[in-house]
C-alpha cells in the first residue's frame, strides 16, 4: 500500500508512463539502499544518504520493525561466550550490536509511522492531483490565446490594424 501511494504520487507528476516507471524504480533503489538492510546506518555516508533518505525510506521502519518483532524477548546462544562473555546474547543486543536498530521506541511506533506515511503519500497525491485539476485549464486557455495571437500575425503579416 506505501508503495502504491508512493507510485500515485510520481504518477502524478511525470509526463508520461515510461518517465513514472523510470523514476519510480529511482525512487524505490534509493529507498531500498538507504534502508538499513543492505548498508548499516553508520555505514551510509552522512551528507546525503544518511540525512535525510534514511529517515525517508519507509524501508527502515518496515526492516526495524519486523527485526524488533523476531528478536526482542528472545535469548540466544552465545558463540563468543568462550572470550570471557556470557553464555547467552538476548535479542536487544543481537538489534544493537550487529544491525544498529534504534530499540528506544517499539515496533507499534515503526508500524504508525508507515501508517502515516500512507496516509501522508494519499493526501500528498490529493492535493496534486486538485491543482493540476484547478491549474491546467488556465494554462490551457492562457497558451491558446497567445497561439491565436502568434497566428494572425503570421498569417497575415501585412495587413494593417
Amino acid at each position: 500500500m506505501l508503495v502504491e501511494s508512493l507510485m500515485m504520487i510520481v504518477a502524478s507528476v511525470v509526463p508520461n508512463f515510461l518517465m513514472g516507471i523510470i523514476v519510480g524504480a529511482g525512487i524505490q533503489g534509493i529507498m531500498i539502499l538507504v534502508g538499513g538492510f543492505f548498508r548499516l546506518p553508520p555505514d551510509l555516508p552522512k551528507p546525503l544518504l544518511k540525512y535525510p533518505f534514511y529517515y525517508i525510506a519507509f524501508h527502515k521502519y518496515a526492516y526495524q520493525g519486523m527485526f524488533k518483532n523476531e528478536f526482542l524477548g528472545l535469548t540466544f546462544p552465545n558463540v563468543e561466550a568462550g572470550n570471557g562473555g556470557s553464555p547467552t546474547i538476548t535479542g536487544e543486543e543481537i538489534l544493537k550490536q550487529t544491525w544498529h536498530f534504534e530499540t528506544a521506541y517499539s515496533k507499534w511506533v515503526d508500524l504508525a509511522i508507515l501508517f502515516a506515511m500512507v496516509v501522508f503519500y494519499r493526501v500528498l497525491f490529493l492535493i496534486i492531483i486538485k491543482t493540476t485539476e484547478k491549474v491546467k485549464p488556465v494554462m490551457v486557455k492562457f497558451m491558446s490565446a497567445t497561439r491565436k495571437e502568434r497566428t494572425q500575425v503570421t498569417v497575415n503579416p501585412s495587413a494593417t490594424p
